[in-house]
């Protein structure tokens, strides 16, 4: 199958997100600031840019992650809200333990899914950087799927890169100029906390780096609620 060309792309995912932007009261786009998640803000800000960007600030970020979210928030003026764990990393290590080495699900649950959940309560659509070929658990993405908090309400979760591959990412952001994530030069591939991400083990598996050796595949942010 023969892949359109990326500028047919952009305008593709440009259009969606045009389109949902013109339906959404209250809009907002996750970014942990991977080579997608940036080229997706970049897409949407030349829209809205007033959207709020949600970055989970777990406590344990790569101090190269935290550098450039910074840089990036102030070149491009981006309304940036952190959302934090309702426990400090000092408490929580205190009380259970690092997490990360025991109980990496609970610390996801914790750090991340928790956080993540109260925040896009405010909102009604969601913009997201996923795409097909990160991982065998987002084959089956879609541009436009309804997703349920565990409050009840439901939100538009919009991926309007889900069919994009990595090449391309890379090819937008070479075209429009932009900078990326300096850790990317050391051969990581997925970054998320620094804990939990090394090289990758596979050339084929972009997230093989990410919880390596313990069987987990996603940090539950995406995993509907039951």
């Amino acid at each position: 199958m023969i892949e359109p060309p990326i500028d047919v792309k952009t305008q593709t995912a440009s259009a969606l997100i045009a389109d949902l932007l013109r339906q959404s009261g209250a809009p907002c786009v996750t970014s942990s600031f991977q080579h997608e998640c940036v080229a997706l803000v970049h897409m949407i800000i030349q829209q809205r840019p007033d959207i709020p960007v949600l970055f989970l600030e777990t406590g344990y970020h790569f101090p190269e992650t935290l550098a450039y979210r910074d840089k990036i928030t102030a070149q491009w003026k981006l309304k940036l809200i952190n959302l934090e764990a309702k426990q400090s990393v000092a408490g929580q290590e205190a009380q259970f333990g690092i997490l990360n080495q025991t109980a990496p699900d609970k610390c996801c649950r914790l750090r991340k899914v928790e956080p993540l959940f109260s925040g896009l309560a405010h909102y009604d659509t969601w913009f997201t950087a996923l795409r097909r070929e990160q991982s065998p658990t987002r084959a089956n993405l879609q541009e436009v799927e309804s997703f349920k908090l565990p409050s009840g309400k439901t939100l538009k979760k919009i991926s309007p890169l889900a069919r994009w591959t990595v090449k391309e990412i890379w090819g937008y952001l070479h075209r429009h100029g932009i900078e990326h994530l300096s850790l990317y030069d050391q051969g990581y591939t997925s970054i998320g906390c620094k804990p939990c991400t090394a090289l990758p083990v596979s050339a084929d598996d972009q997230r093989s780096g990410r919880w390596q050796g313990k069987g987990k595949l996603e940090c539950g942010i995406h995993i509907q609620a039951e």
